[in-house]
C-alpha cells in the first residue's frame, strides 16, 4: 500500500482531507514496467493515470518519417495520462518506460466513484488542469520566444524547480537524466547548437559538469533565462 504520503506528494492530491486520500488510496492497484516497455502509446484508448512511485519515463511523439520527439522524461513524484480521466479522448503521445518503473494506477471509474464522495477531488483537479495549461504555456513561450541561451537556461531553472521548489539553493545539482539529442528535440534546436551552449555555459561557470551531475549557478542562470526580456 502506498499510502496518504505518497498521494499526497502529487500537486493534484495534495489538498485533500485524509480520508479522501485514503479512498484514492483504496481504489488504486500497483503496475510495473521493464524498461523499454511501452506504458501507452499515442492514439490508444485511455481512462487511467499514473502516479509514478520509481523510475524514469520517456513521452515523446513519432512521426510518419519515423523521427522521434522527445516531449520530456517523467520521474518518480510525477503522474501521466491524467488527461484521460476527464475527456475519454485517445492518448495524445507515447509514454516509455527508460528504466523499470513501477506506479499506482487509477481509472476514470475508480476516479468518479471517490468524487462523488469527496467532492474535493473534483476541485483539485481542476486546479491540477489549470496548472498544467500554465506550464503548458510558459515552455511554449520559452521555445518561441527565446533565444537558445535563454531556453537552455530556462530549462535548466525548470528542472530545479521541479525538484526544490521555490527553495532552490544557490549551488544547486542536477542530473537531468537526458542526454545532449533528448535536450536538443525538447528545446526545438539542433544537437551541435544546444552542444555549444552547455559548452559555454561551462567555461563561463554557469554550469559545471561533474560526472553527470551538473552543478548549477543559479545566480548565472537567472541571468541568463532573462537575458531576452
Amino acid at each position: 500500500m502506498a499510502g496518504r504520503g505518497f498521494w499526497k506528494s502529487f500537486r493534484m492530491f495534495a489538498p485533500l482531507a485524509p480520508e479522501a486520500l485514503d479512498a484514492v488510496e483504496a481504489v488504486a492497484r500497483t503496475r510495473i514496467w521493464a524498461p523499454g516497455e511501452l506504458i501507452f502509446q499515442r492514439g490508444d484508448d485511455g481512462d487511467w493515470l499514473v502516479a509514478l512511485a520509481k523510475g524514469r519515463v520517456k513521452i515523446s511523439l513519432l512521426s510518419a518519417a519515423g523521427k522521434e520527439l522527445v516531449l520530456r522524461q517523467a520521474e518518480a513524484g510525477e503522474m501521466l495520462g491524467e488527461l484521460a480521466l476527464f475527456d475519454a479522448r485517445p492518448r495524445s503521445a507515447d509514454a516509455t518506460a527508460v528504466t523499470p518503473v513501477q506506479g499506482r494506477v487509477l481509472t476514470r471509474g475508480a476516479f468518479r466513484a471517490v468524487a462523488a464522495q469527496h467532492p474535493s477531488l473534483s476541485e483539485a483537479a481542476l486546479a491540477h488542469l489549470s496548472a498544467m495549461l500554465r506550464d503548458t504555456t510558459a515552455q511554449l513561450e520559452s521555445i518561441a520566444l527565446y533565444q537558445l541561451r535563454a531556453r537552455v537556461a530556462r530549462f535548466f531553472l525548470y528542472a530545479l524547480t521541479q525538484l526544490n521548489g521555490d527553495d532552490i539553493p544557490d549551488e544547486a545539482r542536477l542530473a537531468p537524466g537526458l542526454n545532449q539529442g533528448e535536450l536538443a528535440a525538447l528545446l526545438g534546436a539542433s544537437r551541435p547548437k544546444v552542444n555549444r551552449v552547455l559548452q559555454d555555459f561551462r567555461d563561463e561557470g554557469v554550469l559545471t559538469d561533474a560526472g553527470g551531475i551538473w552543478l548549477c549557478n543559479l545566480a548565472l542562470l537567472r541571468a541568463e533565462a532573462a537575458a531576452d526580456d
